[in-house]
């Protein structure tokens, strides 16, 4: 199965789909088989800094959601890598039917040995949407692809942001996307690392409900200081998005959340 862009088909394998990203007109190969992107990887490319130019990496890439995304707000190189081959190879696909081969580039292999060959300090800033969850066994009841997605199999959470550090420069932002029960963790490790927490920001699905998503910030070797984002809203009384997601989604909305 072929599907068509500018310059000609992108093949599509068995099982696999094109999905809209609902803006700019961007598209991503998806499929049921392996772990689809969802609400919180769109909130962390919009939430994320991003330098106007230079270099940006987005660790735990997939299927390069977050990539492509970046690209509507930044003329910077970017990076993603995938420890996962069907992932990485979807994500490479997607960004040739975007057209976007000049700008992104999918690397397959481990964030944890990335810095041996990208060197150290080398992006402005880093973004990754890492595992959530710790083993517990309920990994099993899943397929290879998406339990690597949910639990730490392939990378912990310790290892995600000792590659961070390793790969951006002083200064250099490192923004992440969690669960609000893993905070104190990733502030604890964060620290522990020379990354200081600088913007945090609460997800929940309605204003009464408590939160499901987290959005953390860090300045690599920067001063203590953190600022606490109004909380994100998802849905409101009645069951619809709410007006910032809308703009979240469809591009409305300008720079960080």
């Amino acid at each position: 199965m072929m599907n068509s862009y500018n310059d000609g088909p992108v093949p599509l394998h068995p099982a696999e789909r094109v999905d809209d990203l609902l803006t700019h007109d961007l598209r991503i190969i998806q499929s049921d088989e392996v772990f689809s992107f969802s609400m919180d990887a769109v909130l962390l490319a919009r939430f994320a800094s991003v330098p106007p130019r230079g270099r940006v990496l987005d660790l735990c890439t997939g299927n390069g959601v977050i990539p492509m995304l970046l690209t509507t707000r930044t003329k910077a190189s970017i990076e993603g890598i995938e420890i996962q081959p069907r992932l990485a190879d979807m994500a490479r696909r997607s960004v040739l039917m975007n057209n976007l081969t000049e700008r992104v580039t999918i690397h397959e292999g481990d964030l944890r040995e990335l810095h041996l060959t990208a060197g150290y300090g080398v992006y402005d800033a880093i973004s990754v949407n890492p595992p959530y969850m710790p083993l517990n066994g309920s990994d099993l009841k899943l397929n290879s692809h998406q339990a690597m997605a949910r639990h730490e199999l392939g990378c912990t959470l310790e290892e995600v942001i000792q590659a961070c550090v390793r790969l951006v420069r002083t200064g250099g932002k490192v923004s992440m996307v969690h669960k609000p029960q893993r905070l104190v963790d990733i502030i604890s490790l964060m620290r522990q690392y020379r990354l200081e927490p600088k913007l945090i920001r609460f997800v929940h699905p309605r204003a009464h409900l408590e939160a499901n998503m987290v959005l953390i910030e860090a300045a690599r070797d920067g001063k203590p200081e953190a600022r606490l984002q109004p909380p994100l809203i998802v849905y409101n009384e009645d069951n619809q998005y709410c007006p910032e997601i809308l703009d979240i989604y469809y591009g409305a909305k300008e720079g960080k959340l």
